[in-house]
């Protein structure tokens, strides 16, 4: 069975070296809607797949770190990414290009992380992440599988690698948490949410 949970953010960046000027010489934003797309051959004792509400913490959590900031490249001009973390407090740098394909593999692979860490409470088994949806615009988006996330000919996405600002991680219901799934530390969900 699959099951999708729909978060949404509002977020800016720089596509660089695409085709579109617009797109790879200004920042711009974008009304984001993310979908998380769960299955299992089970059902909780809830007879879920997996509660939407259990997805309202850490993985909603996560993509909520793009809410109202800007993502930047790594490799983006070091002068223009020194500007935009003094002038924004809400940032997150990606060793990617913030396009919505390479948002996608990021989602992906930070919510799978998510998964691998989280200790079930309610019966769940082998709950997986199908895929990501990011929609970037009313009329275009990119979905990523686990073969995408994982795409060396994509360029390889270390976690590792995916920096969140101060203020970013002070929302976080856990300061730590980052640093957790990093570390791949138990995340233990709560019997009621």
């Amino acid at each position: 069975m699959l099951i999708r949970k729909l978060f949404k953010f509002e977020n800016a960046h720089i596509v660089r070296d695409c085709s579109t000027r617009r797109c790879s010489e200004n920042i711009h934003g974008h009304s984001y809607k993310v979908e998380v797309l769960l299955k299992s051959n089970y059902l909780d004792d809830g007879q879920m797949v997996y509660d939407f509400g259990l997805t309202k913490l850490y993985i909603k959590e996560l993509i909520d770190a793009f809410d109202h900031g800007i993502t930047l490249w790594s490799s983006d001009d070091a002068s223009y990414l020194e500007a935009m973390k003094k002038h924004s407090s809400r940032w997150v740098e990606l060793p990617v290009s913030p396009s919505a394909e390479q948002f996608s593999r990021v989602i992906y692979l930070m919510v799978e992380r998510v998964l691998a860490c989280t200790k079930m409470r309610n019966g769940e088994k082998e709950v997986q992440l199908h895929s990501i949806i990011v929609h970037e615009t009313e009329t275009g988006y990119a979905q990523g599988f686990k073969e995408d996330a994982h795409s060396e000919l994509m360029g390889k996405i270390a976690l590792e690698e995916i920096i969140f600002s101060e203020q970013v991680k002070s929302e976080w219901s856990d300061p730590q948490l980052w640093e957790k799934l990093l570390q791949k530390e138990t995340l233990l969900n709560p019997e009621r949410v």
